[in-house]
């Protein structure tokens, strides 16, 4: 969502529905796209907003859409790929600065549990910080490095996993 609204022109008058639907939230985070779940779900069901965007907009709304009720809900549908690369296709097209998260996510679709919805946001939060952490490591550059230093660390912290790299982490005896 947040790159989503990013990558809207402010002049035109989808991100003018969007400033005129949520009168509360300041201007400063419209623009930056901040929004929270049961706002995002507002507009997911407004046809309005829908109608209020040009042909890419509208492409890209119904391909997040598509990814937020059929991917991440309880179940995952049949076309979840076709869904998620739809979603980095027409977020490309609409001129989107791809986060990290996106990438991840569509490099990694085979990893997903079947029931995403059933997990807990505690257990999403270790994604978070872990990219938090990348983050300070490589002094907010986002780049192939980082994405190749966060995936080597989830595979050096599978106690049952084979592989060459070892983990630097000291551990103590109990």
């Amino acid at each position: 969502m947040e790159q989503f609204i990013k990558a809207l022109d402010k002049d035109r008058y989808c991100f003018k529905y969007i400033r005129n639907y949520f009168p509360e939230i300041s201007e400063e985070k419209k623009k930056a796209g901040i929004f929270e779940d049961p706002q995002i779900r507002n507009l997911l069901r407004d046809n309005s907003f829908k109608d209020s965007m040009n042909e890419d907009e509208k492409r890209a709304w119904q391909a997040f859409s598509n990814v937020v009720s059929n991917f991440l809900g309880n179940k995952k549908a049949s076309n979840y790929k076709e869904l998620v690369t739809e979603l980095v296709d027409s977020y490309h097209a609409l001129g989107c600065n791809m986060s990290i998260k996106i990438h991840y996510l569509r490099d990694h679709l085979d990893r997903f549990l079947d029931n995403l919805g059933d997990m807990s946001e505690g257990q999403g939060g270790r994604f978070h910080q872990d990219i938090k952490v990348m983050e300070q490591r490589y002094q907010g550059r986002w780049d192939t490095h980082m994405m190749s230093d966060y995936c080597w660390c989830l595979k050096r912290d599978c106690s049952n996993e084979q592989h060459s790299r070892k983990s630097n982490k000291r551990k103590f005896l109990d």
